[in-house]
Formats: C-alpha cells, sequence, structure tokens
C-alpha cells in the first residue's frame, strides 16, 4: 500500500508518499519516499494503485489518504 502524508518531519511543508509492504503479521516500510512533492495532485500522480482509503480518526495528523 501508498500512504500519502503532508508535513511529516522529515519533508516538513511537503507532501510524501511512502510504500508499506504489508506481511503476516509485519509491516514493513521503504527506507526511501517514493516522492516528495509540494502538491496532493503530484503525490497522486506517482502512485500506482487505483484504490483510495479515507484516513481514520486514529490515524497519525500527517497521514492524508492510503492506496491500494
Amino acid at each position: 500500500m501508498f500512504v500519502v502524508y503532508f508535513n511529516p518531519q522529515d519533508f516538513p511543508g511537503k507532501y510524501v508518499v511512502r510504500r508499506h509492504v504489508v506481511g503476516r503479521g509485519t509491516v514493513t516500510i521503504d527506507a526511501e519516499p517514493l516522492i516528495v512533492c509540494d502538491s496532493l495532485h503530484k503525490a497522486r500522480s506517482a502512485i500506482p494503485a487505483d484504490t483510495r482509503l479515507d484516513r481514520s480518526p486514529d490515524d497519525d495528523p500527517v497521514i492524508v489518504e492510503v492506496w491500494l
């Protein structure tokens, strides 16, 4: 899955997309972001997935959305 963040600590004021690989009882996050950019539109255009999930109220506030 791909998680879109806005304003994370390592890239303040930026949109960041990170790939998360979910396995049996594990979640691995790629060390390098897929993209770091200035707009949500550009972040979305870099995601090779087509199903968007809105953020959950329990998510970290920097999470914008998740793509599967």
